[in-house]
């Protein structure tokens, strides 16, 4: 769809380049590739923690890519289970034990999502880690082993259990992480709107932007190589942004069940910038979180 919205119509080859969480793609990209605008790359939105952290395999510098667009941004959110004790925010914080939440492991969401409001706001979890996957948690929610969840916006309401669960009351979303409430649960508060209530301090509030800078990003954030000539790259963001607004696109989009919610290719180079940007006390709680 992008190729009719260039001048001349070019045609777009797709090539699939695997391995390390797109990693390899990244790299290729940034070291590989010419600065025409005629290689565009979709990458990892949380690849720079891999910068950040000092991992050898990250050869880029992130704000130095040509930075495009990106389809999506789905903030997450943290739902409990209707009948605990924890009717609000203000109950986790004075609770004489905490909820119990369910994860995969470390790096994932639903064990880095609590952790962040424990550095951020004071609120404490008890994180049961080391389900397999979402099909155990889910079971483990029915069950009543956990009381609460941290999951994407996006999935929460893409699919079941949750959706049934939600509008049988079985569950209540307590809170959410985007920058502004996502209209779907606008009675839960931010974890920014919380952070002014409580005065974060600047540090703190440096590692929640951090953190929740990949999901800002996206999982599919458009890239080209540093150094694309600002003439092409106005073109290319002009293309992207059309291509985003096509109502053939969008009809696809709806039959596949993508919901879109874009960043333009300004917006992520500021991000880029802005994440990347940190003091070595900020690097090193992200380290912790990522369990580095």
């Amino acid at each position: 769809y992008m190729g009719k919205h260039i001048p001349g119509n070019p045609d777009f080859v797709v090539q699939n380049m695997p391995g390390a969480g797109a990693m390899i793609a990244a790299n290729y990209i940034y070291n590989l590739t010419k600065p025409d605008g005629l290689t565009l790359g979709t990458i990892g939105g949380s690849l720079y923690y891999a910068q950040l952290t000092g991992r050898a395999e990250a050869k880029f510098d992130w704000p130095k890519f040509t930075w495009i667009g990106t389809p999506e941004r789905s903030a997450h959110l943290l739902f409990m289970r209707s009948d605990s004790p924890y009717k609000s925010l203000d109950d986790i914080r004075n609770a004489k034990e905490p909820p119990r939440c369910s994860a995969t492991g470390v790096g994932s969401s639903g064990y880095d999502i609590p952790r962040l409001l424990e550095d951020a706001v004071g609120l404490k979890f008890s994180i049961i880690s080391g389900y397999p996957g979402g099909a155990e948690q889910d079971l483990a929610m029915e069950r009543g082993e956990v009381h609460c969840r941290a999951i994407t916006i996006d999935a929460f309401f893409g699919r079941e259990p949750f959706l049934t669960w939600y509008k049988k009351g079985f569950v209540r979303v307590l809170l959410q992480t985007g920058r502004a409430r996502d209209r779907k649960i606008a009675d839960a508060p931010t974890i920014f709107e919380l952070m002014d209530k409580e005065k974060t301090p600047e540090a703190k509030r440096r590692l929640v932007t951090v953190y929740l800078g990949a999901v800002a990003f996206g999982t599919r954030p458009v890239v080209a190589t540093p150094g694309v000539p600002a003439e092409r790259v106005k073109t290319l963001r002009d293309a992207y942004a059309k291509t985003l607004s096509d109502p053939d696109f969008l009809g696809e989009a709806k039959l596949k069940g993508w919901e879109l919610s874009p960043a333009s290719g300004e917006e992520l180079e500021a991000l880029a910038k802005e994440v990347v940007n940190q003091p070595p006390e900020v690097v090193d709680w992200l380290k912790k979180l990522l369990g580095k």
